[in-house]
């Protein structure tokens, strides 16, 4: 067993006048260590495209994290989706990306822009075999998985950017290589090179997609955990176990709130020393600890944390605000969305006398429930989880 994993990360962008977007990303996991991902891209666009990219992707993502060949998968698309009336054509053209153990990927493509793989921050050429399954031409590839490696899969939307406008024939595979190039020594997440690619594409059709739009990274990295103290406990006695176990994990150490950062300091015999720049006026200031990587106030705080995770798994619209920023609730967002991969929360369920007050929004339950939707958005960003509570 290695110690590698999958960020995995998408946005989509919708032809203009459409509500609906006619590419669809499925994401299946089997298991810990195993990942089915499917772009599908319907045809045209709205919402007959809507549907048949997602009958399609729900499909080939369902059959084949069940154990299933590829060729019953294609049968049974060709079976299950209506035919169109003017193309005669029965499904949607799609890209699988089939992550085994963390150590393999398995490539199977129909009709989609080709997968493209960087590899020590260059283009990497992979094998394909060509295969024909119920009459259409399906290339499958399986390459062994190296720490850093970036898979962009994408629909037809990305490469016709530009048509008659930038450029005379669309935006060129080696074009989109080389812009991803550019940024795949950075270490972004794969949400934000998603982002970056889509935003571009965005730019190309003059901010009026001329078609729906998707692109969908996996980038192959190592195992990071990060520990995160949010509340003191609801036994005063429990503070030594409480602060024993948080700070005895492996990662880094984030420590959140006023109360809960006096103990954190008294455990390790350092003081706490206050910043008193305001980094932004809706975010108290940082602290700082030594033997503490980030101390930062409590429920304000984690409540941005919370509103950047939300944006990060939708539209993204937000990633320069955490991205570029130097207040707290930038930098735990950038710490949890973009190094770690394994997140630790330990929890106290202390009531904090302040929060009593009816006229502020702020009870013992917002607290519990933001750290219930922080660890959902977390799980969906595909982060491991574990919350303990004292």
């Amino acid at each position: 067993m290695n110690d590698l994993c999958a960020d995995i990360g998408f946005k989509s962008i919708n032809h203009v006048g459409e509500q609906l977007c006619g590419d669809h990303v499925d994401i299946v996991e089997q298991g810990d260590n195993s990942t089915v991902i499917v772009l599908a891209d319907g045809l045209g666009s709205g919402v007959k495209a809507s549907i048949l990219s997602t009958l399609t992707s729900k499909i080939i993502s369902t059959m084949l994290a069940a154990g299933l060949p590829i060729e019953e998968c294609v049968s049974a698309i060709a079976a299950t989706l209506p035919v169109c009336s003017v193309r005669g054509v029965a499904y949607s053209t799609f890209t699988i990306i089939h992550l085994i153990n963390n150590e393999t990927a398995e490539l199977i493509q129909y009709d989609n822009p080709q997968v493209v793989i960087i590899r020590g921050e260059k283009n990497y050429e992979y094998p394909r075999t060509e295969m024909n399954i119920g009459g259409k031409r399906i290339y499958k590839s399986v390459i062994k998985l190296q720490e850093n490696d970036i898979f962009l899969a994408m629909s037809d939307g990305c490469p016709h950017a530009g048509i008659g406008m930038s450029y005379n024939f669309g935006w060129k595979r080696e074009d989109i290589i080389a812009f991803m190039e550019a940024f795949a020594a950075a270490g972004y997440p794969a949400k934000t090179l998603s982002t970056i690619l889509i935003d571009e594409v965005n730019k190309l059709y003059g901010g009026k997609p001329g078609d729906d739009a998707t692109a969908c990274v996996v980038r192959v990295r190592k195992r990071v955990p990060m520990n995160l103290l949010f509340g003191p406990p609801s036994n005063r006695d429990d503070c030594n176990r409480m602060m024993s176990l948080f700070f005895s994990k492996e990662g880094k150490h984030i420590v959140c709130g006023g109360t809960t950062s006096s103990i954190a300091a008294k455990f390790l015999g350092k003081p706490v020393k206050a910043t008193l720049s305001f980094e932004r006026s809706d975010v108290p200031p940082i602290a700082e600890i030594e033997g503490v990587d980030l101390v930062t106030e409590g429920v304000i705080t984690v409540n941005k944390v919370v509103e950047y995770a939300r944006d990060y798994i939708g539209s993204n619209k937000h990633y320069e605000d955490w991205s570029l920023k130097r207040d707290g609730a930038a930098l735990i967002s950038r710490m949890l969305f973009e190094e770690a991969t394994d997140i630790n929360f330990y929890v106290g369920r202390a009531v904090n006398p302040a929060h009593q007050n009816p006229d502020l929004p702020i009870n013992f339950n917002i607290k519990m429930n933001l750290v219930q939707e922080l660890s959902e958005c977390l799980k969906k960003m595909g982060k491991r989880i574990k919350v303990s509570y004292f």
